[in-house]
């Protein structure tokens, strides 16, 4: 029975200067230490360019097995924690669930060098399902995660069941569009000035379609104490390799040569860009119109079916997790 996460952490008041004022926010380990998941955590250890790594996972079991596996691929700002809701609804549909870390985020290792690309990652994770025994696994992707996703399918076309693509990145090629080189040096700086209080606010605006919720508070907690603890330097410079590698590495010429059956699910109020604030207005105008990219990729992906949510934004499986867990199961037996 897998129980709910609880928001752990909470401001406590102090006095200073006569006047209460809250503490600083928590500080967790490079690794997430001291963030507990709702799941036990198991540790998947590998050398990877020449180097030893360990993946953290979520591998949670069937209530009643139909034999099949969904392998969960967060997004950016997320971590295999934030699906619990849809773990919840696949292990009770009869689907074990595996959900990974994948290096450079939430509990896995954070390597001072390292080449991130998808194709890098899509390996790593390859390893790890060979590891379990894992064949044919129903791949579902969020945000950055769906670019990951994607480029897997590319990569072990033969030994992906279904692929199901949750407004992900790299529907678009920005750069193209006119989004201006960001050199690693500022997505680092960047970084290292993130905060609850930015965090809360791009979710509000992109992830959350404008509505913020309190339950959403646990996960601006994880991320902050990350960027926040003593290991925020390196959290923060894989961050910076992170948003390189997604920024030019775009995944939608490929659209065509994917030869899996495929699911879109788009949040329609999402407008999600990476950097599109560093860019020129009438740059940034252009970018993130999910309506249509969305409807673009249905189109190229071959055979692809499309779901959209009027009115949701970037992260439909959080902001209604009732209504996209009911669509993603009835979506997945579809096939």
């Amino acid at each position: 029975m897998l129980r709910p996460l609880l928001a752990a952490i909470v401001l406590v008041p102090t006095v200073l200067a006569g006047a209460a004022a809250p503490v600083a926010a928590p500080a967790y380990g490079p690794e997430l230490e001291g963030f507990d998941y709702p799941l036990p955590v198991r540790r998947f250890p590998f050398a990877s360019q020449r180097q030893p790594l360990q993946m953290g996972y979520l591998d949670v079991p069937a209530e009643t097995p139909n034999g099949q596996t969904a392998v969960l691929l967060h997004g950016k700002n997320f971590c295999a924690a934030t699906w619990e809701s849809q773990i919840r609804a696949l292990t009770a549909a009869g689907y074990r669930v595996i959900a990974p870390d994948q290096i450079g985020f939430c509990k896995s290792s954070k390597p001072a060098a390292y080449q991130f690309t998808f194709r890098q990652l899509a390996e790593n994770t390859h390893a790890l399902l060979a590891s379990l025994g894992i064949e044919h696994p129903i791949l579902v992707g969020h945000s950055t995660g769906g670019m990951l996703a994607a480029h897997y399918a590319l990569l072990y076309p033969k030994e992906v069941a279904q692929l199901v693509l949750v407004n992900p990145v790299g529907l678009e090629d920005w750069s193209a569009k006119g989004l201006p080189p960001i050199s690693l040096e500022r997505w680092y700086q960047r970084e290292l000035k993130t905060s609850a209080e930015s965090i809360r606010a791009y979710e509000t605006a992109t992830y959350y379609a404008g509505r913020w919720d309190a339950r959403y508070e646990p996960w601006v907690t994880m991320l902050a104490g990350l960027n926040a603890g003593p290991g925020k330097e390196a959290v923060a410079w894989d961050s910076a390799l992170l948003y390189d590698m997604i920024v030019t590495e775009p995944v939608v010429y490929r659209f065509p040569q994917i030869a899996v059956p495929t699911l879109l699910m788009i949040g329609q109020r999402d407008n999600t860009a990476i950097g599109k604030d560093l860019a020129p207005p009438e740059v940034r105008a252009q970018l993130g119109h999910y309506p249509e990219l969305g409807k673009a990729a249905a189109r190229a992906i071959p055979g692809a079916r499309l779901v959209e949510f009027p009115d949701l934004g970037h992260a439909p499986q959080m902001s209604d997790p009732e209504g996209f867990n009911r669509a993603l199961i009835e979506g997945i037996a579809a096939r």
